[in-house]
């Protein structure tokens, strides 16, 4: 459970499912490497992957890069932050229409989707267990009230490591917007009061490792700072 600040209080975050959004920036699309590039494709509908609720920690706690990761024979271990809008639903949906869509959120955050690459590329279940490690789901600082962000559309999204700026859009260049993510989703999967969608990464994906300082800047929001570690 991870408590954040919620309006004038604060909002105990226990999801019983964390859904994301892969490639639902095209210019990440162009630069993922699970792309032909000669032969690029733009999805055609949300393309949907689990995060388990053990990656979640808080503002200022470590991201972790387990020392096992240097066991199993990868030239090179590579671990990245991606950063996303989070969308907090508020209540039981399913089924849910584009145009009600919206009255189900809850609030908006920052989330980062570390993800580590070796497995994420190689596991034939896809990317599940790269992107369910312990603390790969940094969230925070605070979660805004939907009222207090009337268009998620338009809203500034940044990563930072070490100060250095890594990725810089607008939520205006998602291919899927958030009403849409949520009907589809929706119906799919019915969804319950707490559980979070991460929308997607822009470009300007790199490798973070230990003594890095990741920060995930979303205008009107806030900044969700992490220090990494490597495990000893």
């Amino acid at each position: 459970m991870i408590r954040l600040p919620f309006g004038t209080g604060e909002y105990a975050l226990d999801p019983r499912k964390i859904i994301a959004v892969g490639l639902n920036y095209a210019d990440h699309v162009v630069e993922s490497l699970s792309y032909d590039h000669e032969k690029l494709d733009l999805p055609s509908e949300p393309v949907l992957f689990a995060k388990t609720p053990n990656v979640l920690i808080g503002p200022g706690e470590a991201i972790v890069i387990p020392a096992y990761l240097f066991n199993l024979g990868f030239d090179e271990v590579r671990v990245d932050p991606e950063a996303e809008l989070a969308v907090i639903i508020s209540r039981t949906c399913s089924r849910v229409s584009e145009v009600d869509a919206m009255d189900y959120v809850l609030g908006y955050t920052c989330f980062n989707d570390v993800s580590q690459r070796n497995i994420q590329k190689g596991d034939a279940s896809g990317w599940f267990r790269g992107k369910s490690l312990d603390t790969f789901g940094p969230i925070g600082p605070r979660i805004v009230p939907s009222e207090e962000i009337p268009d998620p559309q338009n809203l500034e999204i940044s990563c930072r490591v070490n100060g250095e700026l890594r990725q810089s859009s607008n939520t205006s260049r998602m291919i899927f917007p958030v009403a849409t993510i949520i009907s589809y989703i929706s119906r799919h999967i019915r969804l319950e009061a707490g559980d979070i969608i991460a929308t997607g990464t822009p470009e300007g994906i790199a490798p973070i490792s230990g003594g890095d300082l990741v920060e995930v800047e979303i205008s009107g929001i806030g900044v969700l700072k992490n220090p990494v570690l490597l495990e000893e």
